[in-house]
């Protein structure tokens, strides 16, 4: 039986390139040899492809993907030279140039299937204030309360609205940043001021949100049309804040995989995740991850369409506990993008060669 080829796309621009890079070691030493070929290729900081390793058994425990420390410059590629016919794509770049909707344009330009949600999806799940205002305006699926900031608006003026409408302490982020980068919590003026700052360096829209006094709970989802949820999870946290430093550099958490959580609860948070899966036109993979205060209440705070793939990150574990094993779970993902890939080979037909860049689902 001949193997199929599956393209692994690394690295990128974004300031969690570090993270794409553990993602894609992990994928790379879970995946079946005996079902696939693997081809892997870097995006480097600056955007450069570049042709890396090629698996077609099992590699040892030496073989370490390249980084923007070891570049081979002499293997640098025109991106649309990771193009093969029959395969598929494992885009494992999380952040902005990543999971935003630009690497899934230049995959579908290509016409090659791949892993995760679409273009309009991948952008609007990314964007923070966007999800917001979209889930706001299609669910009554609650969330925390917050006030978004734009750069170039009077800053005096946005502070008094977060004043007038919030509560110290507050939260800030940059609107389209993942894995808690750019994230700060701030307990007076000076503190969101500085926290306004920091966002800033990282995106031009800023949210302020509500902080909350809640346990970090979060639920794997998985699919296309036939979307399935896992039990939640919980983030038990040795820090008062989870940033990035805790998630990735100094590991001071743990997860609890099931959540100890009322059942009621339980029900609540998966229908919640599947609703927003849906409504924002998701497809694949995603991990939604919800407050869950000390009354009772459930806040949904966010929906990431890549979330980390590392074999201790979160979803995979969730799948794990759900009896699908990490190996298993990258060939049912490779399935379902295969799936969507002939989904938008039909549409293009049918619209007279024009693709018909709309959610799948």
């Amino acid at each position: 039986m001949s193997k199929e080829t599956l393209v692994l796309l690394y690295g990128g621009r974004s300031a969690e390139r570090d993270v794409s890079v553990l993602s894609a070691e992990s994928v790379m030493r879970a995946i079946n040899y005996d079902n696939f070929l693997v081809k892997t290729y870097f995006i480097t900081q600056a955007g450069d492809f570049i042709k890396t390793q090629e698996f077609d058994s099992q590699p040892s425990e030496t073989d370490k993907l390249m980084t923007n420390d070891t570049i081979i410059a002499s293997q640098k590629i025109k991106p649309s030279d990771i193009y093969e016919e029959e395969a598929v794509v494992f885009p494992v770049l999380h952040g902005p140039m990543g999971e935003d909707g630009s690497i899934q344009g230049f995959l579908e330009v290509l016409k090659m299937p791949y892993v995760g949600t679409n273009i309009l999806s991948s952008s609007v799940a990314m964007d923070k204030i966007t999800t917001k205002q979209v889930l706001e305006s299609a669910t009554t699926i609650p969330q925390v309360a917050y006030v978004a900031l734009i750069e170039g608006e009077p800053l005096e003026s946005k502070l008094a609205e977060v004043e007038e409408k919030l509560i110290y302490p507050v939260f800030v982020k940059p609107a389209n940043m993942g894995s808690s980068v750019g994230i700060s919590k701030a307990e007076n003026r000076t503190d969101l001021k500085q926290a306004i700052a920091l966002a800033l360096k990282y995106d031009s829209r800023v949210l302020i949100e509500q902080g909350v006094d809640a346990r970090e709970i979060e639920v794997g989802i998985l699919g296309n049309t036939d979307v399935k949820t896992t039990l939640p999870g919980e983030i038990v946290k040795d820090v008062a804040f989870y940033d990035y430093e805790a998630k990735y550099i100094d590991n001071k958490i743990t997860m609890a995989i099931p959540a100890e959580i009322d059942p009621v609860i339980v029900e609540k948070m998966r229908d919640y995740a599947a609703t927003a899966f849906r409504t924002l036109g998701c497809c694949g993979l995603s991990r939604c991850d919800f407050f869950l205060t000390e009354d009772g209440k459930v806040y949904l705070n966010e929906l990431n369409t890549m979330p980390g793939f590392t074999q201790w990150s979160m979803y995979p574990l969730l799948w794990e506990n759900m009896g699908l094993s990490y190996s298993v779970l990258i060939e049912e993902l490779v399935s379902l993008a295969k799936e969507n890939g002939v989904c938008i080979k039909f549409e293009a037909s049918v619209g007279g060669g024009i693709p018909v860049l709309k959610p799948l689902i």
